[in-house]
């Protein structure tokens, strides 16, 4: 074969994340000759650090109402086709030992390395070739096959996977390419962002709690129509937490942006607990410090006006607080950006591709799968869920 000759494959998946390895062992398994390629030196750095080290592998919740998307319908075919009980199984089938957290959640008594380790040997089962760390620098199409320039020369195949994920923890490898090949093709692209990322505050907030760096309470944040119970953290630079992560991936940053709505005493109704203690002869903040850390007690009934005693609230005091606890807006100056969040929101418009088989209409032959696509899971496990589903349902078709 001359020097400019290129290799000859079935498919070629360029990716060799979460989602890129699950469809190359898919269709590698059936019989297909596959190339997988990833520019980055570490195999599946992402999946090693999620979860703290322990993998959030899937959650056994994962429904398409935990999901983000234009197209709110399109996950629903391959979250059915390959559920977490599919995923779970071929943990059990590799010994690797798991337990459930909150929520659903299940993650590796181990490391996150043995599901990067499970997933190289599914590829190697299915006889999959790699070349990493291997740069792709051209992606053409001729006829009905398409090829790839590498690094390390050319390839061909009839089928095209791309599966580079999005924009986030860009120190991992993270980069546009899936974004730049979808519109190569014509296919159009959801405005990507940061989701699943703590939010900043402004200097004047930041001022009045900036700090309670570490002090963390149980509330229910809402925006934009996600509701979510679970923690909210200080940090010194704004606000995160499960229960803000989640949020954050409703919030959309801007002059116009809504606030989030933080209600300060979930499952309580704010006017029987303060009419239940109007006697009382300690002041509000002394109250709140039994349901929340004190150092925000204060701070939130200083910036409120609400530093005397309960007894000697007026009725109108009285009805401000507890509307004030059941809602507390706020407004974040924006994210930490890429470098802090979990995932991407955005990315190849889904109604440009099959539901099916992730395949692109327009373009039989180029698939999208994982978090390239416009699908972005909730906090805990979902997005692991999607990268399985996607990967497994393109593995199945190309």
């Amino acid at each position: 074969m001359a020097r400019n000759d290129p290799a000859h494959y079935d498919v070629v998946v360029i990716g060799a994340g979460a989602a890129g390895m699950m469809c190359a062992a898919t269709a590698g398994q059936r019989g297909r000759r596959v190339l997988l390629v990833d520019h980055y030196p570490k195999l599946g750095e992402k999946i090693r650090i999620s979860g703290g080290g322990r993998c959030n592998f899937t959650n056994l919740h994962a429904t398409p109402a935990s999901y983000l998307s234009r197209n709110p319908h399109f996950c629903r075919s391959a979250l059915a086709r390959y559920t977490p009980r599919d995923f779970v199984a071929l943990v059990e089938r590799h010994g690797i030992a798991y337990h459930e957290k909150t929520l659903g959640q299940l993650f590796c008594d181990g490391s996150a390395t043995q599901v990067i380790d499970m997933l190289k040997a599914e590829c190697d089962a299915g006889g999959v070739e790699w070349r990493r760390p291997c740069e792709v620098r051209a992606i053409s199409r001729d006829g009905g096959r398409f090829r790839a320039d590498t690094g390390a020369g050319p390839v061909d195949a009839s089928s095209l996977v791309i599966a580079t994920g999005g924009l986030t923890v860009p120190k991992v490898g993270a980069t546009p390419f899936g974004y730049r090949v979808a519109e190569q093709f014509g296919l159009a692209i959801v405005p990507p962002r940061p989701a699943l990322v703590p939010l900043s505050l402004d200097p004047g907030t930041l001022a009045r709690y900036g700090d309670l760096s570490g002090a963390s309470l149980d509330a229910e944040v809402s925006c934009r129509g996600g509701r979510f119970r679970e923690s909210v953290l200080f940090t010194h630079r704004g606000l995160s937490g499960p229960a803000i992560l989640q949020a954050s991936s409703y919030w959309q940053d801007g002059p116009a942006s809504d606030p989030i709505h933080v209600n300060l005493l979930p499952g309580t109704d704010a006017r029987a607990w303060l009419a239940a203690n109007r006697r009382a002869k300690a002041h509000l903040a002394t109250l709140l410090a039994e349901r929340m850390p004190k150092r925000f007690a204060q701070a939130w009934c200083d910036a409120h006006g609400l530093e005397k005693p309960v007894a000697e609230l007026s009725d109108k005091a009285i009805e401000e607080a507890a509307r004030a606890l059941g809602d507390w807006p706020v407004h974040p100056s924006g994210t930490l950006g890429y470098d802090k969040a979990e995932v991407t929101l955005g990315g190849v418009d889904t109604r440009g591709l099959s539901s099916k088989t992730m395949e692109a209409a327009a373009v039989p032959g180029l698939f999208f799968i994982g978090e390239v696509v416009d699908v972005t899971g909730h906090l805990g496990g979902f997005n692991f869920q999607w990268a399985w589903a996607s990967g497994h349902a393109a593995g199945e078709a190309a």
